[in-house]
């Protein structure tokens, strides 16, 4: 058999199935001669970072068990122009290329795949270049009709929801590293509430 080959599929919803994309990778693999080591399927919006399976696409090119990851389109492995960017750079590393059925292939060791990955960080700059622009914008647009932005003097909002429920467990006599574990929280936050807590419990000196 040939290159080791990832074939990597995903949908958006639930009610989408991964079984066209599939079916079109495989075939695309047997006509390329691709050993196929691995099918790895994701439900998951385009917008999610939270991508085990992709996740462990890339685990397999970091141990270089794997030559080509499979997908039917660009848009099926990337979030967006930066990800994609990141993402192949991080294949290049390991010497792993991405291939779409569309005919887009990023060999980085060839000259081709380079220019290309030249072309997509230009996007990827434009895109985040874009990106300021909106929140400036927005920021901007915010302060003129008077909105106040950022958090008030003095507001914790995390611990500020919290400091019942610290105080309550501390109370009980538990100790800062179980309340931080029970809450989720960290040490440091579960400390500073109990200080300011009882900071603000004791009473003025008189003078």
């Amino acid at each position: 058999m040939g290159r080791r080959a990832a074939l990597y599929a995903r949908v958006s919803t639930t009610d989408q199935s991964c079984e066209r994309q599939e079916r079109d990778l495989r075939a695309f693999g047997e006509r390329s001669d691709y050993e196929i080591v691995g099918v790895f399927r994701e439900t998951a919006s385009g917008a999610r970072n939270d991508r085990a399976e992709r996740r462990r696409v890339m685990a397999l090119a970091q141990a270089r068990e794997i030559d080509v990851i499979l997908v039917t389109e660009l848009s099926r492995w990337g979030r967006s122009t930066i990800d994609l960017l990141h993402t192949l750079r991080d294949l290049e590393a390991h010497g792993v290329s991405l291939a779409a059925l569309n005919g887009m292939t990023f060999d980085l060791s060839t000259s081709v795949g380079r220019m290309m990955a030249t072309l997509i960080a230009g996007l990827a700059e434009f895109e985040r270049d874009l990106l300021r622009e909106r929140i400036r914008s927005g920021l901007a647009a915010a302060k003129a009709r008077g909105k106040i932005l950022g958090r008030k003097p003095g507001q914790r909002p995390k611990a500020d929801r919290y400091a019942v429920r610290v105080m309550a467990l501390v109370g009980q006599g538990l100790s800062y590293r179980l309340i931080a574990r029970d809450l989720g929280l960290s040490k440091n936050t579960v400390i500073a509430i109990v200080h300011r807590h009882r900071a603000a419990s004791v009473p003025p000196l008189s003078a």
